[in-house]
């Protein structure tokens, strides 16, 4: 499995499953995130995420756009929960085909923008 494919099975485990499944299979014991809302470790942010998955059951996570650099990989995905839909850009930074770092961040979608392009 390539490190595109780990980062979108990763972000759709966390997202659709199980973030405690997620960590387990797919990240390095050595781990860090950018997150400001929680402490920099894996167990930070893997216990958010289940947070989150148990506020948000009914959420839908689809992954629109994937960019691959060296050992990068970018994840542009559209989030649907309740009454928000979110833009979410996820980046990962990979060692010997785990994730050894993560940086996001998302943007709310305007249900009436202006822009006709859209968010993706």
């Amino acid at each position: 499995m390539n490190n595109k494919d780990i980062a979108i099975e990763f972000i759709q485990t966390c997202a659709l499953k199980s973030p405690k499944l997620a960590f387990e299979k797919f990240v390095n014991p050595n781990f860090k995130h950018h997150n400001q809302y929680f402490p920099g470790d894996a167990q930070s942010l893997m216990s958010g995420m289940m947070d989150a998955d148990k506020d948000s059951p009914n959420k839908s996570f689809t992954v629109m756009h994937v960019y691959e650099a060296e050992d990068k990989v970018a994840l542009y995905s559209h989030v649907v929960k309740e009454a928000m839909e979110i833009a979410v850009v996820h980046m990962m930074r990979f060692e010997n085909g785990k994730i050894s770092e993560l940086w996001d961040v998302g943007q709310v979608m305007e249900k009436y923008s202006p822009n006709e392009n859209g968010m993706f």
